[in-house]
């Protein structure tokens, strides 16, 4: 009993002096600096899958190498051959990711201008901010509907602008919402009578940019499309001798192994080349 009063009063007599020290505040920073985990999580979330994880995503491609390089390597009995396609397989979760974030930002930047010209409209109507957002979810582009309707009901449920503001920058995880709503959180707080102006200056830049990047996105399509087609043949080829096992077998020797991986480096080398000369400027969230 007498141990247990000595650790309750050393554990009071702790707490009393630890309160007396305040901790130092970190500075104010506009945004978060981005790592790839958390470019990561936007393109899992512009990609439809909100709840998941990047950690899921990291299991979900060791699973994938395992199940492609066990069932490659039951037909071909060739381990080296078992590896690549194992490689293989443990990228394929992520490219599906980023396609799929790839086409829903294409859609965005679509539709962004309207919303931005309905926001605007609603404005000047004389709607308050938060009416002018969650009337989005009835009379806005269809692709930004599910998210201003969470926004809305997140607003009748809580009356507090900023924090549902917050919950919508994190739905969308686009740089253009981020642009959007700190300019209507500014003009909330601040206020002022340039929000409309400010708001047809940003429809007409998203104009522009949209129509520019489609230009541009299409002429490069044929030629993203052949260098893909141009990294995936040699493994295609390379997936049809497996089914083969007197073909395949010499992958197994040293110098079998030494092609593969020559093949390999050379293939992403030159994929990863040819994506980083063609590929267009992504917009980054500085406004997190």
């Amino acid at each position: 009993m007498a141990l247990l009063v000595g650790l309750l009063a050393g554990l009071g007599l702790f707490l009393i002096w630890w309160s007396m020290w305040v901790p130092e505040e970190e500075p104010v920073q506009t945004g978060s600096r981005e790592t790839a985990w958390t470019r990561l999580r936007d393109e899992l979330v512009q990609a439809g899958f909100e709840q998941t994880g990047p950690g899921s995503l990291v299991a979900a491609s060791l699973v994938a190498a395992i199940g492609s390089g066990l069932a490659t390597l039951a037909v071909s009995n060739a381990v080296s051959v078992a590896l690549c396609f194992a490689l293989i397989a443990a990228y394929a979760p992520l490219a599906l990711v980023r396609s799929r974030a790839r086409k829903r930002r294409r859609a965005l930047r679509e539709v962004w201008p309207d919303a931005v010209d309905n926001i605007t409209s609603a404005v000047r109507a004389g709607m308050a901010l938060p009416e002018a957002l969650g009337q989005l979810a009835h009379r806005g582009p269809i692709e930004l509907r599910e998210d201003f309707a969470a926004f809305a009901e997140d607003y009748r449920a809580t009356g507090r602008f900023a924090p549902c503001l917050d919950a919508l920058k994190v739905r969308l995880s686009d740089p253009v919402a981020d642009r959007l709503i700190e300019a209507l959180r500014l003009a909330r707080e601040v206020g002022g009578s340039d929000l409309g102006g400010l708001l047809r200056t940003l429809s007409a830049f998203l104009r522009e940019d949209a129509r520019t990047r489609g230009e541009l996105e299409t002429r490069q399509t044929w030629t993203v499309n052949a260098a893909r087609l141009s990294v995936a043949a040699p493994w295609i080829v390379l997936a049809i001798l497996a089914t083969r096992g007197g073909a395949i077998e010499a992958y197994d020797t040293r110098a079998g192994v030494l092609v593969l991986a020559v093949g390999a480096g050379i293939c992403a080398g030159a994929y990863r080349l040819m994506m980083r000369i063609g590929r267009l400027p992504e917009e980054r969230r500085v406004l997190r």
